[in-house]
């Protein structure tokens, strides 16, 4: 099952943590045979590899702009879908989440 996830073996200590990371090995599993099976119903001939090799080169970030004061503004944005990225999400029938509204923030004071 790890080696379609291409999850490497991960040596925990901690009862808990053993758990947690089954869980989440699982978890990655299930919503590869979700993808697997959407996709071969609306886009036939893509493997679940493709795909999130195709979504990984979109981008999430945080830019930060500093204000008269000492806050911050921070804008989180996702890049722009290239054309080939738009046709995918559209055959999944995927949408991307409106872009977020600014945050206000005090600014860093760390020490150097």
């Amino acid at each position: 099952m790890k080696g379609g996830l291409s999850i490497r073996p991960i040596h925990h200590q901690n009862e808990e943590r053993i758990e947690a990371h089954i869980f989440i090995a699982f978890m990655a599993y299930c919503l590869q045979v979700t993808l697997k099976q959407l996709l071969k119903q609306r886009a036939p001939g893509l493997t679940p590899r493709v795909v999130l090799g195709k979504l990984a080169a979109m981008l999430l970030l945080d830019w930060i702009s500093p204000t008269t004061d000492t806050r911050e503004l921070i804008f989180t944005r996702y890049t722009e879908p290239e054309p080939d990225q738009q046709l995918l999400l559209a055959q999944l029938d995927c949408g991307l989440p409106e872009q977020a509204r600014p945050r206000i923030s005090a600014k860093s004071t760390a020490a150097v």
